[in-house]
């Protein structure tokens, strides 16, 4: 089952039963993993060839010195929940999301004779294979997606903490809007807000980009130092940074160990991103295409099924958490409508391979009760993309919605999505409503 739970709002679910293949009894209250608190740790500078290679690609700046560097340490919380003495799940926290996993399975590692876990997060294609001893696991945390790309892991129970306990005055309070510019050493920087809520030493928040959200980010201020973190099954970001004299700020942004840059922010309650409306544009009259779905059966617009109906693709990814916020919005919203709009979606996977693209694609319909095709439209890497859609001036973000009308004329074009870790998901969500309710009526 995956579940998130943001806000306190309760989305819908596909329940999957939880494959337990043995039971190891560790006393009369639990037979597997002990119950109660984890704190985990995705080790992301130890490996050092990457992370040098990425310091590389982004010319991050390594001058900005920490006494408490997190030295590349991503911290996150789980808890270990029984429904029973045999069946339990495992509930991440980030800030105000929670992810519930219980596709979790026991097995015996015949090279060490130790308790092997695999805990898969769908529908993101992602997991963990680690050894369970002396109430710690260990292992990594495999990607297929990406080829050979693996983090290790380790998590410790009893510890609910997730960046330190210390508890040092912070020398300001973070709460409010910032103005931050990510990749400051790169040559195109990117712009993006800060939205932080400071309670105390607790800090949580997210940055809002004019492609989408870095999710919900949860961590700590200790004096002159702010840390944030975040792990969902797809994404694994860090960020770090010094409170300058000035409060300004000035840190550096992991994510995994694929990248790694410097950046910087001021408060500024007026700062502003670009209309996601004006950033995707229309450089040929006509929007078409014609993809296979995950059965392999081409669909395109001029089909007879979707002849004098308004459409809405979504270009998106399996991959991608942004994308299925925005999947779980249209969901939401046709489920609750009885639409004539034709919704399609375009996947770029990051799977080179495309039976296992595909692959992924199936898993990802079923995982999130998709009744609509999702089409496999190439590789996630953007050039490409745009290469699929030429009539498009280029693919600037998973996800992003074009919505036609009955003629298939383009009546609007929304690049990424705020989702519902941002405080303007609300009017978002409104606003998005009402263009679905306009094409249908018109």
């Amino acid at each position: 089952m995956w579940v998130i739970k943001a806000n306190k709002i309760f989305l819908p679910v596909l329940l999957i039963s939880v494959g337990v293949y043995a039971c190891f009894d560790f006393g009369d209250t639990y037979t597997k993993l002990p119950p109660g608190p984890w704190r985990a740790i995705l080790k992301l500078d130890p490996e050092r060839s990457q992370l040098q290679s990425a310091r590389h690609e982004t010319r991050v700046s390594d001058n900005i010195s920490f006494d408490e560097v997190t030295e590349g340490d991503l911290p996150f919380n789980f808890e270990v929940i029984y429904k029973d003495k045999e069946n339990f799940y495992i509930e991440i926290s980030n800030a105000g999301e929670r992810i519930i996993l219980d596709q979790i399975t026991f097995n015996k590692d015949r090279a060490t004779n130790k308790d092997t876990v695999f805990i898969e997060f769908p529908p993101y294609d992602s997991y963990f294979k680690v050894i369970f001893e002396d109430n710690i696991l260990e292992g990594f945390w495999y990607v297929p997606s990406r080829g050979n790309y693996q983090i290790h892991f380790i998590a410790k129970h009893g510890q609910d903490y997730r960046f330190t306990t210390l508890k040092k005055p912070p020398i300001i309070d973070l709460t409010g809007k910032w103005e931050i510019t990510f990749g400051v050493d790169d040559t195109i920087p990117v712009p993006a807000i800060g939205y932080f809520k400071q309670d105390g030493n607790h800090l949580t928040g997210t940055f809002q980009t004019e492609t989408g959200d870095y999710r919900y980010l949860e961590g700590t201020v200790q004096a002159n130092k702010m840390y944030l973190s975040c792990f969902d099954g797809s994404h694994a970001y860090l960020f770090e940074a010094l409170i300058r004299e000035d409060e300004s700020l000035s840190g550096v942004f992991r994510s995994g160990i694929h990248y790694v840059t410097s950046w910087n922010g001021k408060r500024n309650e007026d700062f502003n991103l670009r209309d996601p409306d004006s950033i995707t544009t229309m450089r040929a009259e006509e929007f078409n295409f014609s993809f296979p779905d995950d059965q392999g059966i081409l669909v395109s617009l001029h089909d007879p099924v979707y002849e004098n109906r308004p459409k809405v693709i979504q270009l998106m990814g399996t991959w991608c958490p942004n994308c299925l916020d925005e999947t779980r919005f249209l969901l939401d919203y046709f489920s609750k409508s009885n639409s004539d709009i034709a919704l399609i979606a375009l996947a770029f996977e990051r799977h080179t391979n495309p039976d296992m693209a595909l692959a992924a694609i199936s898993r990802y319909k079923e995982e999130m009760q998709i009744d609509y095709p999702i089409l496999y439209a190439g590789s996630s890497d953007k050039t490409e993309a745009s290469l699929q859609l030429p009539m498009l001036n280029e693919v600037v973000s998973f996800p992003t919605l074009i919505f036609l009308d009955r003629n298939n004329q383009v009546q609007r074009i929304h690049t990424g999505f705020a989702g519902p870790a941002t405080p303007g998901y609300p009017a978002l969500k409104a606003e998005l409503e009402e263009t679905l309710q306009n094409l249908e009526n018109h």
